[in-house]
């Protein structure tokens, strides 16, 4: 099985708010940033259960990677307005699908989230 085909993995590195990795995992094209963390474990919060009607699954893309991902439409944009450590390079993780071209992308999570709904604009630390 050939990479370039598709047919095997992507990978994605988590790193926590200090740059430090956290986990490499393996996904499957099509597959979005929160669903992993989740499948393995990794702290990313997505309160809102992917209906972008939160902050809480705010990663920060490595620049490589972000300029290959489409542009975010204005619900994802007025979520991450309200992101604690809003970056140039900010996503919402529920909204970054994986492809080909993004095999070894780097997701840094911040320091904290705000989850709205829960404890108005407190941070809760990663």
């Amino acid at each position: 099985m050939e990479k370039s085909l598709g047919l095997l993995p992507e990978l994605v590195t988590y790193r926590d708010s200090k740059g430090n990795d956290l986990k490499t995992v393996e996904g499957n094209e099509g597959d979005d940033l929160l669903i992993l963390a989740h499948e393995y474990d990794i702290d990313l919060e997505g309160a809102c259960d992917r209906s972008v009607a939160c902050s809480t699954c705010h990663v920060i893309i490595d620049p490589k990677h972000y300029d290959m991902l489409p542009e975010p439409d204005d619900e994802e944009n007025d979520m991450l307005d309200l992101a604690f450590g809003l970056e140039d390079t900010s996503r919402l993780g529920c909204q970054v699908k994986l492809t080909k071209e993004l095999d070894g992308m780097v997701a840094t999570l911040p320091a904290a989230t705000r989850n709205m709904y829960v404890d108005g604009a407190k941070a809760r630390t990663h």
